[in-house]
């Protein structure tokens, strides 16, 4: 290994294993191509940053990431789909073939690329599809960037958390330690596969039953985050165990909604609420849990 990725550890990590890592990183890389030796210097200084910033495995924060992570996938498949959605419904409703500019094209392409990496991420393609709706995330908040600055106005202030709230919800499953990411939801390669074309073609079928219609608001608003919430694993859901994490996978859902527009004023007031009851409830649980443990 070299010096410079063994200073990115803590300092009493290089000391007590630091002979170890170095020893661990030749035989990983002894006789690799620079593909390989990029991939294992980038684990190796992502491993070094989350002991930095206190998120492994052995630190509150670390567990706190692990135990929201499915959540924030959910909640950014359910985001993706929202504007998969709505983009085909606009554009099957004008019955216009024009009515898709290139920037629909794009932005539609960056959010079937999160709602399907969303989705192959919550079926067990953990690493590999949290990157890839993160990337197809950002890929659509570049494109509307690009847009906006380009234009004669400035950005309002107002629209950056729109624009970047997504982004870092997508980014928050990363920080999910490696030994600490949820079981497998499905465990073959081809159930994977299935469950990742079936979500974005019942998005495309919704859109063709047009959303906008009185009969299907419902399902359009909270269908799909139901959808994307039984992907998650049975074992996250016995994970929310502290209010912090109750929170913190609430938050997502309710981040995106903010953005998508299916959460407005009217009903922000009244889940925040419903969200703090349920956050003092699990509080006072946990209180009697520990109560009784101690007085047996």
């Amino acid at each position: 290994m070299t010096s410079w990725l063994l200073r990115l550890y803590p300092a009493d990590f290089r000391h007590e294993f630091g002979a170890e890592m170095t020893e661990a990183y030749r035989e990983a890389t002894e006789g690799a191509g620079p593909y390989t030796r990029l991939r294992e210097a980038a684990d190796i200084a992502a491993h070094a940053s989350r002991l930095r910033l206190r998120l492994g495995s052995a630190h509150r924060g670390g567990r706190l990431f692990a135990a929201t992570a499915p959540f924030a996938l959910a909640a950014t498949a359910a985001y993706a789909s929202f504007n998969v959605v709505g983009t085909l419904a606009d554009w099957y409703g004008s019955q216009n073939p024009d009515f898709m500019v290139p920037l629909s094209y794009l932005t539609t392409g960056c959010y079937l690329l999160a709602l399907m990496g969303a989705v192959a991420a919550l079926c067990g393609r953990f690493a590999s599809g949290a990157r890839c709706a993160l990337l197809g995330m950002a890929g659509a908040t570049t494109a509307f960037l690009g847009v906006m600055l380009s234009g004669p106005r400035p950005l309002p202030a107002i629209a950056w958390p729109y624009l970047l709230v997504p982004v870092a919800i997508a980014a928050l499953p990363l920080a999910c330690p490696p030994d600490l990411r949820p079981p497998p939801r499905v465990r073959t390669a081809t159930g994977t596969v299935a469950l990742m074309l079936w979500v974005p073609l019942c998005a495309g079928i919704l859109a063709l039953l047009d959303p906008g219609a009185p009969g299907l608001l419902l399902p359009w608003r909270f269908g799909t985050p139901l959808l994307t919430l039984a992907l998650v694993h049975r074992s996250a859901w016995s994970g929310i165990r502290t209010p912090g994490r109750l929170v913190l996978a609430a938050l997502s859902f309710l981040g995106m909604g903010l953005c998508a527009g299916t959460v407005d004023q009217d009903t922000l007031l009244p889940l925040t609420a419903t969200l703090a009851v349920a956050a003092v409830a699990l509080r006072l649980r946990r209180r009697g849990d520990s109560g009784t443990a101690s007085s047996a």
